[in-house]
């Protein structure tokens, strides 16, 4: 009886101004100011640095030419229970130069740091052939008065190419960096160098093609867990400038294929410098978006999902009446595989609306069922786009016929007519329009129609008023086209009420209203199959 309409709908991908994913939850901290605060690394449990062009009495704050900000500055605060990082203040004056200072590693003692600055040593800026002081990378240890003593500059850096971006691995034997050096793949790529026990090095190695690309990768962190957090801007299924991705590393290769984090960590800004707190389910990020504070702000996350480097995708949609366009509420949904398999099944929600998780790069189809309509079909395939969401529309068509009492009958909204008359009302023509097209949709059907009233006004009046709309509506039909040996009926009054409301019961107008009906009753089924 029912006919399976089938709707392939167009897929696209949800704008950044909707909700946040399942993954992460994020807030811009109240440490920001409209100067640029990015790069934040853990000293301790408890304490954050990060660099600033902020302002400070403690420093000279030389303007940089470049954005007419202060040169960058390591400040450092205290983790308050809400993220934020207070009672900022500058790091340490022996490690702050008048140039840029930036993007710090600690190693687990405290006692080691790895930080990124201008190429500028014992208060000698040194620059390559163009003139111009690039990025390098210093090593500096800390005594017992807590002072940093023993700056020195790596031995890989050199004054042509820039260096920076220091990241430790757990086992601090390892050192993530950026570097533009010679055979690089892009504009800057990611390297590891080894750490020896003597405290020597090993020889850079750029980490390919499974991490790099012919863009600008940077701001490199490693986890506990071996998973590199980077930025780059030269991945097909980036958000926009600089996006954060994840990867799994072993031995100095990226196993797993770098997977763009997602709404709400990247947008269609500068996203960056993606650090976890150790063995903890928070960290931070820094972005230029809008809506910050000011230039580039730092954000505190919580991981609510761990990063999956199985590709997948989430499904949203809503359910609508195909003529109408309005919301039905409480359809079923059912997500099915290529083969038929049926994957899950929800209901609708008050507002029409379901969601899914599913797998890129796999075919589904989706169906909507509801009491008196018929089913829907979307059929979607995915693409390799890690986190994209997918949005379908599923329309279904009223049903023809509806089963009612066990009798199978027209399925058409209540027709009603003018207090004491039996005259067509446009709103009863439009159900007997619908009537008509059943009728002329199906040339051998044959239908009867039965006008019911309910118990109030006596019992002939009704008898005769019920007969009176029968007729009416017959001859409505018939004048339309409909051969009248294809319609009878007749009006039955209050002689079947379908609940209790009879002479002298009291019930509600909703009640009565239950009573007061037009079926049309199908005399021949097998003309519909």
């Amino acid at each position: 009886m029912k006919k399976i309409i089938t709707f392939i709908v167009a897929l696209f991908c949800l704008t950044f101004t909707n909700a946040q994913n399942k993954n992460y939850s994020i807030k811009n901290i109240s440490t920001n100011t409209k100067y640029q605060d990015f790069g934040v690394a853990f000293y301790g449990d408890s304490t954050a640095v990060f660099a600033s062009s902020r302002k400070s009495k403690s420093i000279r704050n030389r303007v940089w030419s470049i954005n007419q900000q202060p040169f960058l500055t390591l400040f450092k605060g205290t983790i308050d229970g809400e993220g934020n990082i207070v009672d900022v203040e500058l790091f340490s004056k022996n490690l702050n130069s008048k140039y840029h200072e930036s993007n710090v590693a600690f190693t687990k003692d405290l006692k080691t740091v790895y930080f990124s600055r201008d190429n500028y040593l014992n208060k000698k800026a040194a620059k390559n052939s163009s003139g111009i002081v690039l990025i390098q990378m210093y090593k500096a240890e800390v005594n017992d008065a807590g002072k940093w003593i023993n700056i020195i500059s790596l031995p890989f850096n050199s004054k042509n190419f820039d260096t920076g971006h220091p990241a430790l691995n757990k086992n601090e034997d390892k050192l993530y960096f950026t570097s533009n050096r010679p055979g690089s793949l892009g504009k800057t790529d990611i390297y590891v160098v080894d750490i020896n026990s003597d405290g020597s090095y090993g020889k850079p190695i750029n980490l390919g093609s499974d991490v790099n690309t012919t863009g600008s990768e940077m701001f490199p962190s490693i986890d506990n867990n071996g998973i590199l957090y980077f930025s780059s801007n030269g991945y097909s299924d980036g958000k926009g400038n600089l996006d954060i991705y994840a990867t799994k590393i072993v031995d100095n290769v990226g196993i797993e294929k770098p997977v763009n984090l997602g709404f709400p960590i990247n947008s269609k800004f500068d996203d960056f410098s993606f650090v976890l707190q150790r063995g903890m389910k928070t960290g931070y990020f820094s972005s230029n978006r809008e809506g910050g504070k000011g230039d580039d702000d730092i954000y505190s996350f919580k991981e609510l999902n761990p990063v999956s480097f199985e590709c997948q995708q989430f499904l949203e949609g809503e359910v609508r009446e195909l003529k109408s366009n309005a919301l039905l509420p409480g359809a079923l949904v059912s997500l099915i595989d290529i083969d038929g398999t049926l994957i899950e099944s929800i209901r609708a929600d008050k507002y029409g609306q379901f969601n899914f998780k599913i797998e890129c790069e796999k075919e589904y189809r989706i169906t909507g069922n509801k009491e008196r309509f018929d089913e829907a079909i979307a059929e979607i395939k995915t693409t390799d786009v890690n986190e994209a969401i997918e949005t379908v529309i599923l329309k279904l068509p009223q049903d023809d016929f509806i089963k009612v009492r066990g009798k199978l009958m027209v399925n058409i909204n209540p027709i009603y007519f003018d207090l004491d008359k039996s005259d067509i009302r446009e709103d009863a023509a439009i159900e007997l329009k619908k009537v008509l097209d059943i009728m002329n949709k199906y040339p051998k059907l044959v239908v009867e129609l039965n006008s019911h009233t309910d118990s109030r006004a006596p019992d002939l009046y009704n008898m005769k008023l019920s007969d009176k709309r029968a007729k009416a509506s017959i001859k409505w039909i018939v004048d339309h086209g409909i051969d009248s040996s294809r319609i009878s009926g007749k009006g039955y009054g209050e002689t079947k009420l379908i609940n209790k409301c009879s002479n002298g019961v009291k019930c509600t107008e909703e009640e009565h209203e239950l009573n007061r009906r037009t079926e049309f009753i199908i005399i021949n089924p097998e003309a519909i199959k």
